[in-house]
C-alpha cells in the first residue's frame, strides 16, 4: 500500500486528506504546531497545552466514524464561557491533561475517532512563530502574523520559531517510509513553512526517497503573500526547504469568475496566475490543471481531479 504523507496545517491539509482518503493508501498528516489564535490560542494561554486546532482538523479528516462524531469534534460553542471554543479542541486539551502529554492525547483521540491513518505533530515542544518584516520590525505569534493590524503591512522577510524546537521523533520513521510527501496548500508563512523551521525536518524530507510535491495556493493573502506570483510561492518554499528538493509543483490554471474575485479583492487577495506549462528549472515538473470545484469559494476542491492526481505521482 502506498504511503502518502501530507505536511501543512489548517483547511489546506483537511482538503488534501479528504481528497485522498477514498483511495487505498496509507495517510499520515504532519501538522504545524505554531497556531496560537482563536480557541487554540486561548487554550494554550489558559492551560499551557500544545495547540490542538490543526491536529483536530486532521483527525476529523481521517476519521472513519459517523458524521455525528465528526460534526461533534468540529462543533463550535456560541455564547457563554465556552464562546468560540470547538468541542474537539476542548477534548484534546482534556486528553493532554489526563494522559500527561500531547502525543498520547493524539493517539487516544485517533482511537476514539476511528482514524484511518496517522496524525503527527511536527514537534511536541511549546513554540511560537516569529517574523521579521522588510522594514525591520519583528512580530511574535502566529495569529499576529496571520492577521495584519495595519492595512498595508511591510512584507515578510524571514520567519523562525522561538524557542528552537525538537522534531517529533516519529517523523524520522514516517518520512523514511513515505512514497510521496505532499506540502500545501495553505497559508505559506503560517501553516506550511513553520514545519520546515523545526531542526531535522528539512533534512529528513531531503533524505527521503519519496516524491516531493508542492500544491501552490490559488490566492494571495493580505499581509502575508501580497503581490506574490506562482514563482514567488515556489521561491519561498525553496528558501526554507532547499533547492532541488521538489519533484512536482501543482498549479491551478482555471481563473475564478470576476464576481468571486471581486469578493476576494475586498479582503486584499488576488488570484495567483500559474506559470507557463513547461518543466521548471532544477528538474522540478510543473503540473497545471483545473482544481476548483465550487463557485462559492476559491479553494482547492477535493472532488475535482486532485485525489486521483496525487495518488498517481
Amino acid at each position: 500500500m502506498k504511503n502518502i504523507v501530507t505536511i501543512g496545517g489548517g483547511t489546506g491539509t483537511f482538503t488534501v486528506l479528504t481528497a485522498l482518503k477514498k483511495y487505498p493508501v496509507h495517510l499520515t498528516a504532519i501538522v504545524s504546531m505554531a497556531d496560537d489564535g482563536g480557541s487554540t490560542g486561548r487554550l494554550r494561554d489558559q492551560y499551557g497545552v500544545l495547540p490542538p486546532g490543526d491536529v483536530r482538523r486532521a483527525l476529523v479528516a481521517l476519521s472513519e466514524s459517523s458524521d455525528t462524531m465528526r460534526e461533534l469534534f468540529n462543533y463550535r460553542f456560541n455564547g457563554g464561557g465556552l464562546q468560540g471554543h470547538s468541542f474537539g479542541n476542548l477534548f484534546l486539551t482534556a486528553l493532554e491533561k489526563v494522559t500527561g502529554n500531547f502525543a498520547s492525547a493524539v493517539e487516544e483521540a485517533s482511537h476514539i475517532l476511528n482514524v484511518n491513518g496517522e496524525v503527527a505533530p511536527v514537534t511536541l515542544d511549546d513554540v511560537r512563530l516569529c517574523a521579521r518584516l522588510a522594514n525591520g520590525s519583528i512580530i511574535r505569534g502566529e495569529t499576529n502574523i496571520d492577521i495584519p493590524r495595519v492595512p498595508h503591512r511591510s512584507p515578510i522577510e524571514e520567519v523562525w520559531l522561538e524557542p528552537e524546537a525538537r522534531m517529533n521523533p516519529s517523523l524520522k520513521r514516517i518520512l523514511k517510509n513515505a512514497d510521496s510527501i505532499i506540502m500545501g496548500p495553505g497559508d505559506l508563512y503560517t501553516s506550511i513553512i513553520p514545519n520546515f523551521l523545526v531542526p531535522g525536518v528539512r533534512e529528513e524530507i531531503k533524505r527521503s526517497k519519496a516524491k516531493k510535491v508542492f500544491i501552490c495556493n490559488l490566492m494571495t493573502k493580505a499581509g502575508e503573500t501580497d503581490g506574490f506570483s506562482a514563482e514567488d510561492f515556489l521561491g519561498v518554499m525553496e528558501k526554507y526547504l532547499g533547492k532541488n528538493v521538489l519533484d512536482f509543483v501543482i498549479f491551478n490554471n482555471k481563473r475564478p469568475s470576476e464576481r468571486l474575485l471581486r469578493k476576494y479583492r475586498r479582503e486584499g487577495a488576488e488570484f495567483v496566475a500559474p506559470p507557463l506549462p513547461k518543466k521548471g528549472g532544477r528538474g522540478t515538473e510543473y503540473i497545471l490543471g483545473d482544481f476548483i470545484d465550487t463557485d462559492t469559494f476559491v479553494r482547492h476542491g477535493p472532488l475535482k481531479k486532485m485525489g486521483k492526481l496525487l495518488v498517481s505521482l
